[in-house]
């Protein structure tokens, strides 16, 4: 009779029983909510589907980051001597302490451009920006790049040079920093730019060494 009581829900229920019709109770109003948790929790996953929205938002940084990188290809490919404007460097001259000959520590043929950080980094892809950054000229006390050359003993070609080092300092940076395989045109060019450094160079350095072999040979007569 007491089982019959609490299945019906009447108000008569031995003491005893009174813990089991309350479950009973229980049981039976979340029974009648259950069905409208589930609709509202489908509801809501409806209005906010957060694993779709992270995927769209994955699927937008990946497609950025590879237009980024086709842009920075595209740059790198075009990349010349003259891509860098002269105008935002400050050029000075002091004596050189390299070879020279009689003009060591005499003529200002030493050049040093100094780079403004704010006013490269604007012309080159932000992609480069850290590997620029991490550079061997950056000097962060200033913000800027401090690249020299002395080794030839006129002002001109030393400036040339290292005007040929940020270009090259450049080209290094994107291969570093542009992931995947380079294109064919931009592996031909990073080696076109090593090469006219390297060329440039080995001129500096032969000049150099046929004037100390005539001044020798001079000297000896």
């Amino acid at each position: 009779m007491a089982e019959m009581q609490v299945a019906f829900g009447e108000a008569s229920v031995p003491e005893n029983q009174s813990r089991s019709r309350a479950g009973v109770l229980e049981a039976r109003r979340c029974d009648r909510r259950l069905p409208e948790s589930i609709e509202v929790a489908m509801l809501r996953a409806v209005k906010t589907p957060e694993m779709p929205r992270a995927a769209e938002r994955a699927c937008a940084v990946s497609h950025g980051q590879r237009r980024r990188v086709r842009a920075a290809r595209t740059w790198l490919a075009q990349l010349t001597a003259e891509t860098i404007p002269r105008s935002i460097c400050a050029v000075s001259f002091s004596r050189s302490s390299g070879p020279g000959g009689q003009n060591v520590n005499k003529v200002n043929s030493k050049a040093t451009i100094k780079v403004p950080m704010s006013a490269l980094l604007p012309l080159v892809p932000k992609i480069l920006h850290p590997s620029i950054r991490s550079s061997r000229y950056y000097a962060e006390n200033s913000q800027a790049l401090v690249i020299q050359a002395d080794d030839s003993r006129k002002q001109s070609q030393n400036l040339n040079a290292c005007f040929d080092k940020l270009t090259s300092m450049i080209a290094e940076a994107g291969r570093a920093a542009v992931p995947g395989e380079t294109s064919p045109e931009q592996k031909k060019k990073v080696q076109k730019l090593q090469k006219a450094a390297n060329e440039a160079r080995i001129r500096m350095k032969k000049a150099h060494s046929n004037k100390k072999s005539s001044r020798k040979g001079r000297s000896d007569e």
